[in-house]
């Protein structure tokens, strides 16, 4: 297998990145980084706290700068899924290893996310999880060094099965 500095997972809310993450570092030998949560521990708040406190833009900030402030050796990576709103975030984790994007249907995110509004989604008011995913969508195949199709219905073995067959093609 092809040896990585780090693997990075995107996509949407609901898309797997942790979930696979801590299954994909475990197959790999790697530890597993949710980037969620050093925004969390950096700002002293949960996510939807700091969504509401600081407002989208200065939650994307603060995410940015949370990002930014990582740079692990090992590690599959998982951050919030609005990451790639800043491209500071991107660039940075863009050098710290591949980039995979976790592709899922918007009819099997809106099936998994059933806390939106509590779940500390960087939204504005009046924003769908369909109008979110429509703004990102390109931004995560812009990002994308590989985009792999998570259709409904994929357990997270196969998932974890397709991010490794994708790493070994050295394809990534």
């Amino acid at each position: 297998m092809i040896q990585y500095k780090n693997i990075i997972l995107i996509g949407m809310p609901g898309s797997g990145k942790s979930t696979v993450g801590v299954l994909l570092a475990k197959a790999m030998g790697f530890a597993f980084l949710d980037t969620d949560l050093t925004i969390q521990h950096r700002e002293g708040a949960l996510l939807q706290d700091l969504v509401d406190r600081l407002g989208v833009d200065g939650f994307l900030d603060a995410e940015e700068a949370a990002v930014r402030s990582v740079s692990p050796t090992g590690y599959v990576i998982s951050p919030g899924g609005s990451v790639v709103c800043r491209e500071g975030a991107m660039r940075h984790l863009k050098r710290l290893g591949p980039v995979i994007y976790l592709r899922v249907p918007l009819e099997e995110l809106t099936r998994r996310v059933q806390n939106i509004s509590t779940r500390g989604i960087a939204m504005r008011p009046g924003e769908t999880l369909a109008s979110i995913m429509a703004y990102r969508a390109p931004l995560y195949e812009q990002w994308a060094d590989k985009i792999l199709d998570c259709p409904p219905g994929q357990s997270l073995e196969e998932t974890v099965a397709q991010v490794l067959g994708q790493i070994k093609e050295e394809t990534v």
